[in-house]
């Protein structure tokens, strides 16, 4: 007897697209049968056609509770991910205040998401300047790793670390490391302009080679886990390619707006595009894809990073004053399939990129495959469904998002969390550890 039975003739499990009946009991998957296998079950859907995914794992996510929940909140963020197919995410340690960067700032935290989430959460710990003694008990804590930044974060309350506050950070704790690679050196200050190539001239590519090549480098003398968080620069992925065939463990992410945002499209005035580093040009594009292809970039993440209309500065269309960061926690599934599927891509790839791998990263291996044994987190997902963004209808909390009137294909139509149903009104979400 189970709790539910979902049927899918397009199942997307660890073995490929497969038709398979998904039965689960307890919140969990208790067994992947053939589809028109009979079972007793509480309730029994059969999706026919339309294909069945585990719910995506979005390791990069910038929710801002305590301290900027006009930015976003853990109600608005996750049922925004839920409605976007995604059943986990990992909060960043900033924009929140306090950012998370010792245990009682994790507890702040915590106290602020309770009996808000709609999925799973995880948290990431931060690396500033001076918190290294912090490290040790913040990771005991369940923290999934630490972020720090090599260039100025945008929010004074975490500083970057520069190469020696890096090293003394990875010799702090035995932990993952995630960085933002860029190199304050190769940066210079943007001047006020509507332009975007003016703002994207003052970020160039050069600068997260630099940043790339330094955390690469401080890992390696360390003996650490890294990975480099947000890649825009395919310039970088040489360097990637060179350490990891030396054995040192480096991994890498991109994002959705890297994939499919080109800057030459970009209208001026339009700082719904900022983010850092920043949407670089369509053929950058290509090798980002070929890169994900041959397995080099290992997922793809939102990194969701939102903030009220008026600090984007959409009245005045100025790149330099506008914040940066894209809203796209909802979107990253639909925008990603558009086009992985123009560009030959199956199901099953989009899965291992936006599923599979990002959770295997933080070490879930409960989550992001349909497999006996994991949580029964479920999307019910229409692939040729065809629809147009309407950025109020969004569920994340400000209406800003540069895929505004952008026609994407796919559609979720069902996310279960645990074998049941996401509806946005009935939090159930938990708080994940690294021991989860």
């Amino acid at each position: 007897m189970f709790d539910l039975v979902v049927r899918s003739r397009r199942a997307i499990t660890p073995e490929g697209e497969v038709p398979a009946a998904v039965a689960v009991a307890e919140g969990k998957i208790k067994g992947v049968f053939p589809y028109a296998v009979k079972v007793t079950a509480g309730t029994d859907i059969d999706l026919g056609d339309t294909p069945l995914l585990p719910g995506l794992v979005d390791t990069h996510v910038h929710v801002n509770e305590p301290g900027r929940t006009a930015w976003e909140g853990f109600a608005s963020a996750t049922r925004a991910a839920a409605a976007g197919g995604v059943t986990t995410i990992i909060d960043m340690p900033l924009n929140s205040l306090p950012p998370t960067v010792d245990e009682p700032a994790l507890a702040a935290k915590q106290a602020a998401a309770t009996g808000q989430c709609h999925v799973d959460v995880g948290f990431w710990g931060g690396a500033i300047p001076g918190n290294a003694p912090e490290m040790p008990g913040l990771h005991d804590a369940g923290v999934f790793g630490f972020k720090a930044f090599l260039a100025d974060s945008g929010v004074p309350e975490f500083p970057p670390v520069d190469r020696a506050q890096l090293a003394a950070a990875m010799d702090a704790a035995d932990a993952l490391f995630v960085v933002h690679a860029e190199d304050p050196d190769h940066l210079r200050d943007a001047a006020s302009s509507a332009t975007y190539a003016d703002f994207l001239s003052s970020r160039p590519a050069d600068a997260e080679h630099a940043a790339v090549a330094t955390a690469i480098e401080v890992a390696r003398a360390a003996g650490r886990r890294v990975h480099i968080l947000h890649l825009s620069a395919a310039s970088a992925l040489p360097l990637i390619a060179r350490a990891k065939a030396d054995g040192v463990r480096v991994t890498a992410e991109t994002c959705p707006h890297y994939l499919t945002l080109d800057a030459a499209s970009i209208p001026d005035g339009a700082t719904e595009f900022k983010c850092c580093p920043p949407i670089r040009d369509s053929a950058n594009a290509d090798q980002l894809w070929a890169a994900l292809a041959q397995g080099l970039i290992t997922c793809v993440v939102s990194d969701h990073s939102p903030c009220t209309p008026e600090l984007k500065r959409q009245d005045t269309g100025d790149f330099a004053a506008a914040w940066g960061g894209i809203a796209s926690v909802q979107l990253g599934l639909p925008v990603i399939w558009t086009s992985a599927r123009d560009r030959g891509h199956s199901l099953a790839d989009v899965v291992s990129w936006m599923a599979t791998r990002p959770a295997d990263l933080v070490g879930l291996e409960g989550k992001g495959r349909i497999a006996v044994g994991a949580d029964a987190d479920l999307v019910a997902f229409d692939p040729d469904a065809e629809f147009v963004v309407d950025a109020h209808a969004l569920h994340h909390k400000n209406p800003v998002t540069p895929y505004a009137g952008k026609a994407l294909r796919g559609v979720v139509r069902t996310t279960w969390l645990r074998g049941t149903q996401v509806t946005g009104t009935e939090p159930a979400g938990r708080f994940l550890t690294r021991e989860s």
